[in-house]
């Protein structure tokens, strides 16, 4: 007999080889008929997977994260049954679950597949989900496989089996399908009730444009087809409030191909708003203590050698520059912490002087291949909202703790309220990607920790999600939409000031090595603005609007009087515009609703008569007419908040 204990550590017994599902069944019928997968001491493993030793078991449904991949992943193997059905001789690469739904690459020889297949795919797929074929797990040796996909002639399970030993290698088969895969999967493919497959796309094999060029189809699945009418809806409202689609209409920012991919250029409202954002920070930081620094665009390549980025990022920067001078090369910059770590080094330190608060809005560059870029959310030059804290260890708890407040000060007064925060630990098993000393790990984890705990946050644990210099805190927001971003990070590093031997003077003379802490509550100011027009849908809160107001004149007659308004108020340091064309006030009213203006001030012979204005807010319609000064008031009280 086994013992298994559940999440509420009650604990039930089963003979040996009884699986999650059992466990289910012992509960409840119903339950069992939702579980997708299982955690198994921390593991996620299929729900039919033998139990042969006392573990602590979770019962995963479609409710829990890693219940929604394992269907994903399920999905994409069943996708990847009817390719095959459909398509004799097609050649598989990966098919993983990603946040929202699956994809699986393939290569489909000479045949150029189009989107119009698509449905044919569906049609497919949801023909083999009846058929509720069970997801079974076979432990395979290498030879067996090799041979397997040798005699398939599939080139690309072959190259993943090159990395893999005896002991390691598992097939999962449903139907007449064969898969290379980790798992873990769902019982069996009648779980699938509704699939869309949105998408095709290009993807190289492993990432490297080197290698060939293969079909990605995306889709995504759900046990309803409620389920999915309702994510098309909310996709349909994303299409709305694509930040590339409302920034071109709100003239925001734009690219141009002659300038080169993945660097936009800021439009004057759009610049407007940028700094408006980061104002809003220095004002933040200034009171929190932080002192600003400029550092330059390009960094000598030594630089970067001594910080261990080059080591681990150098492929994913810009070729380095090389000048009239022999041997000397010099890189585009890639991060700012380098550059704030010799400013620290400048002179002296004394523990007394601890901490030292370094902040930058700095630009930084780096490669990413065209298919990756994104609109604001993927560039190649970005501009971080970054700060790098020099402190003691005994400050580095307090330090911590701070920064968390300014991240949440951030948050609230941008109307993210829903966030989870991340703690990004190394990988358990995997020690060989990390530099440093496993005690300096170990006191910085276990800091994280303490605060995240002290401060009441909502936090997950996330292995092998920590920078190669330090462990993080990664704070996931969602959206208006329900979507999951990562916005704002702060990392505590005991390595950087290591490599650049950074010193103080303690109370009793000897040197010792800061603690370094790198923050970053935006993230860039690029992916940030994305969100935030995702999220407000560009209907943003009159502190942070590019234009406030727009006064709207009836006729030309009142031009004049509409220009003073606006003198007033953008005396008063509030930026608008005049709606001076020759239209009828309905036609100027419908374009200021469609630019998100938040304020629209209608002037004719009474307004002006009485120094007065008739005021619409967006959202509210007509709130009536008053006095320049009185809207001058509401105004000052509305940006205060």
């Amino acid at each position: 007999m086994i013992k298994i204990t559940l999440p509420d550590n009650s604990v039930r017994e089963f003979e040996s080889g009884a699986s999650s599902l059992d466990v289910a069944k012992s509960i409840s019928e119903g339950l069992a008929r939702n579980v997708l997968a299982a955690e198994v001491n921390g593991e996620v493993w299929d729900a039919t997977r033998p139990l042969t030793a006392d573990s602590n078991v979770k019962l995963l449904t479609w409710n829990d994260t890693d219940g929604k991949s394992t269907f994903w992943h399920s999905s994409a193997h069943l996708m990847a049954e009817a390719l095959e059905a459909l398509y004799p001789g097609v050649k598989l690469g990966i098919g993983p679950s990603i946040e929202n739904g699956f994809y699986y690459d393939v290569d489909f020889g000479d045949h150029e597949f189009s989107s119009e297949e698509l449905v044919n795919v569906e049609k497919k797929m949801k023909e083999l989900a009846k058929q509720k074929n069970i997801y079974a797990r076979e432990d395979i040796s290498k030879a067996d496989a090799v041979k397997y996909f040798e005699e398939k002639e599939d080139p690309y399970k072959l190259d993943l089996l090159e990395g893999l030993e005896d002991g390691q290698i598992t097939f999962y088969k449903q139907g007449a399908f064969t898969d290379l895969c980790r798992g873990p999967h769902i019982p069996h493919t009648g779980f699938i009730k509704a699939i869309k497959l949105m998408s095709v796309a290009g993807a190289y094999w492993r990432g490297d444009e080197k290698n060939k060029m293969l079909t990605r189809i995306y889709g995504i699945s759900f046990p309803k087809a409620k389920e999915l009418t309702e994510y098309l809806e909310r996709l349909e409202e994303a299409k709305k409030r694509d930040h590339r689609k409302v920034g071109q209409e709100l003239d925001l920012f734009t690219f141009s191909q002659r300038v080169g991919q993945g660097l936009p250029l800021w439009l004057p409202k759009g610049t407007t708003l940028r700094e408006r954002l980061e104002n809003f920070l220095r004002k933040a930081q200034q009171k929190a203590g932080y002192q600003q620094v400029v550092t330059p665009h390009i960094g000598s390549k030594d630089l970067y050698v001594t910080s261990g980025h080059y080591a681990k990022y150098g492929e994913d920067s810009f070729q380095p520059i090389h000048t009239p001078h022999e041997g000397e090369e010099y890189l585009l910059k890639p991060m700012n912490c380098p550059h704030h770590c010799e400013i620290y080094r400048s002179r002296p330190r004394s523990y007394r002087d601890l901490p030292v608060r370094l902040a930058e809005f700095g630009t930084v560059y780096r490669y990413e291949q065209s298919g990756e870029l994104h609109g604001l959310t993927r560039v190649r030059g970005f501009t971080q909202d970054d700060a790098h804290i020099f402190c003691r260890p005994d400050q580095v708890k307090e330090e911590f703790s701070k920064v968390i407040d300014l991240v949440l000060y951030v948050f609230k007064s941008l109307g993210f309220e829903d966030y989870t925060a991340q703690i990004s630990l190394r990988d358990q098993e995997d020690r060989a990607k990390y530099i440093g000393k496993e005690s300096d790990w170990d006191r910085a984890e276990k800091d994280i920790e303490e605060v995240a705990a002290e401060k009441g946050l909502n936090t997950v644990v996330e292995y092998g999600e920590a920078a190669f210099y330090g462990p993080k805190l990664d704070f996931m927001v969602r959206d208006a939409l329900g979507r999951s971003w990562q916005l704002g990070t702060i990392q505590v590093d005991y390595q950087l000031p290591q490599r650049f031997e950074l010193e103080y003077k303690d109370s009793d003379n000897s040197l010792k090595r800061p603690v370094m802490i790198h923050r970053a509550p935006f993230g860039s100011m690029e992916r940030f603005i994305a969100i935030l027009i995702e999220h407000t849908g560009g209907n943003f809160p009159l502190w942070l609007a590019p234009e406030q107001f727009t006064v709207l004149p009836v006729s030309d007659k009142y031009n004049d009087y509409a220009y003073g308004v606006m003198s007033d108020l953008e005396e008063a340091g509030f930026t608008g515009t005049v709606d001076a064309r020759a239209e009828k006030i309905g036609r100027k009213i419908r374009d200021a609703e469609v630019q998100k203006t938040p304020y629209m001030l209608i002037v004719g012979e009474k307004e002006m008569d009485g120094n007065a204005v008739s005021v619409r807010k967006k959202g509210e319609g007509d709130i009536g007419t008053m006095s320049v000064s009185d809207f001058l008031d509401l105004f000052k009280k509305e940006t205060a908040v």
